[in-house]
């Protein structure tokens, strides 16, 4: 659940993210090299979200140009 509610935080208000968050993962046992996986994977769907908003990308389009 830990990150779970680090991906939604991260996601929904990147700029409340502290240092406290990271540290709750790793009170879970998360490693450092799983906490930076997570992170670059939301940032991942971020960007590419932002990017197919930003050229008005319909998930429908995708799917009938396939």
């Amino acid at each position: 659940m830990a990150m779970l509610d680090y991906a939604v935080k991260l996601t929904e208000r990147p700029s409340d993210m502290i240092e406290s968050d990271i540290e709750q993962l790793r009170e879970v046992g998360f490693k450092d090299r799983a906490i930076l996986d997570i992170n670059q994977i939301v940032a991942y769907f971020a960007y590419v979200n932002r990017i197919a908003d930003g050229l008005g990308v319909d998930l429908e389009d995708f799917r009938d140009n396939r």
